[in-house]
């Protein structure tokens, strides 16, 4: 039962993902809060809740997303909007979280922007975060606050296994996606390989070779964002070298920006497998390689979970 102290169930959403908003409401069977949103001819944003919040537990969909500095400042205006207006618990869902790269000091003089956006969020009202596949996972402790960190990776699962690629490898394109890909091949009992590369320069990577065996099987590369596509890219001809049978890809956060969906469509892979934790719709019209996955089912589990005080962490044992 939802804690006495906490009010009605209500979802918002922001102008970022407004399908999403509407697809998680539709699976808790409510309508999605009211709120008035635009921008002033100077760029300001305005916004005004329409209905009463007073006691409410409330939630806000608004994956940070591009434009990515717009949307954070909606996402920290809305908080602010409904602290004002003495919601009892505000929730931030954001399905993708922007500046989540950026989560160490690995050169000099530069920032961790996964900590200031913490600090942006917290400051601004959030009293709880709700994300999906964190780049870095210790970006959760960057907060004070409860942290509820959802996995797309059952829904990835499932449709891998619908797709029926057997022989099949799973593909880490990194040193730092080892562990996820290899749970993704113990759970699809398969093999597991490795790209070793080196970065060049920003968004620049040269591979140096596969450790594990690819020849004459199908191969997916597992990631958790798919942003420029270069490292995608690489791998896929670095597997083709290697005599890999068929390539496909899957990933949580398809951003796509700049020349990805171009060197995607013109690649050697087959299909790209990803959620809709940001807007995709138009992407899938520039490629039809794109596989979209709804994830509005898992936040709107874990939202009702959330509210009724349930075990959020149980949604993946």
């Amino acid at each position: 039962m939802p804690d006495s102290t906490i009010g009605d169930l209500k979802v918002f959403g922001g102008r970022a993902h407004p399908s999403l908003t509407a697809e998680i409401c539709r699976n808790l069977g409510l309508e999605a809060g009211k709120v008035t949103l635009y921008n002033f001819s100077d760029g300001e944003n305005y916004c005004q809740i329409e209905e009463n919040v007073r006691g409410g537990d409330v939630f806000i969909v608004q994956p940070t997303c591009s434009p990515v500095n717009n949307n954070i400042m909606e996402l920290l205006i809305l908080l602010d909007a409904f602290k004002r207006s003495s919601a009892s618990r505000i929730t931030a869902v954001l399905s993708y979280y922007g500046y989540a790269r950026q989560d160490r000091k690995d050169k000099p003089r530069v920032p961790i922007t996964a900590k200031l956006v913490a600090d942006l969020l917290v400051a601004a009202g959030a009293d709880r975060l709700l994300c999906v596949d964190l780049h870095a996972p210790q970006i959760q402790g960057f907060y004070n606050i409860p942290v509820d960190h959802l996995f797309a990776a059952p829904i990835l699962l499932d449709a891998i296994r619908d797709s029926q690629l057997d022989p099949l490898t799973v593909v880490s394109p990194d040193a730092g996606g080892v562990e996820r890909a290899r749970a993704f091949a113990r759970r699809l009992g398969c093999g597991l390989a490795i790209v070793d590369k080196r970065r060049k320069g920003k968004n620049e990577v040269e591979v140096l070779h596969i450790i594990g065996d690819v020849r004459d099987r199908n191969c997916i590369i597992i990631d958790d964002i798919i942003d420029t596509a270069g490292t995608l890219i690489n791998t896929v001809q670095a597997l083709q070298a290697n005599g890999a049978r068929r390539i496909f890809a899957a990933c949580v956060h398809p951003v796509l920006s700049g020349p990805a969906l171009e060197r995607i469509n013109s690649s050697a892979i087959e299909r790209v497998f990803c959620t809709n934790t940001l807007p995709v719709d138009d992407k899938v019209q520039k490629s039809p390689i794109l596989t979209p996955l709804s994830i509005a089912p898992l936040l709107a589990e874990a939202i009702r979970r959330i509210h009724e005080g349930a075990s959020v962490s149980s949604l993946f044992v």
